[in-house]
């Protein structure tokens, strides 16, 4: 997404080590389905999606292993704060999705939980292959060069 698309929407819950921990081959948009305390909650951004992942059961995907807060004004009615939470997909996303968790033995991270311009929660998800200890070293040495590049440039003016 560009540096306008961000600006229509708010993100409420960010996967840092998503793109260290996996090599992202592909990203898909999809909707997340929340109960009325799960999206007031999730506007206070405390949600976290760090050691998530999606998973397909029964030709449904679902979104495991997220965190999303007990809103606190609520009462009985609160929600269970780690529960399986349905992503929607269209069928022929889902589809390429299953087979390439199936046959290539990928994994589908979530990469972002936002709110688009019209106050629909959604989910940034990524069909990824995990890295191995050899390519994060690599990741690492590329980004501290990166980082050293910017200091001589800075440096010289």
């Amino acid at each position: 997404m560009n540096g306008r698309d961000e600006a229509r929407y708010r993100i409420a819950a960010d996967n840092r080590k998503a793109r260290f921990n996996f090599e992202i081959l592909d990203t898909y948009e999809a909707g997340l389905v929340l109960t009325g305390t799960e999206v007031k909650s999730l506007r206070g951004g405390k949600a976290t999606i760090g050691d998530s992942y999606a998973e397909i059961d029964h030709g449904e995907l679902y979104l495991v292993n997220s965190y999303i807060p007990e809103y606190l004004q609520a009462n009985r009615f609160n929600h269970e704060p780690k529960r399986p939470r349905k992503l929607l997909l269209q069928r022929k996303q889902m589809n390429r999705l299953a087979i390439a968790v199936e046959r290539e033995g990928m994994t589908i991270v979530p990469l972002k939980v936002y709110f688009n311009e019209k106050g629909r929660a959604k989910v940034e998800i990524a069909l990824a292959r995990g890295k191995k200890l050899h390519d994060k070293r690599e990741t690492e040495k590329a980004r501290d060069w990166k980082r050293e590049q910017g200091r001589i440039l800075r440096d010289r003016g």
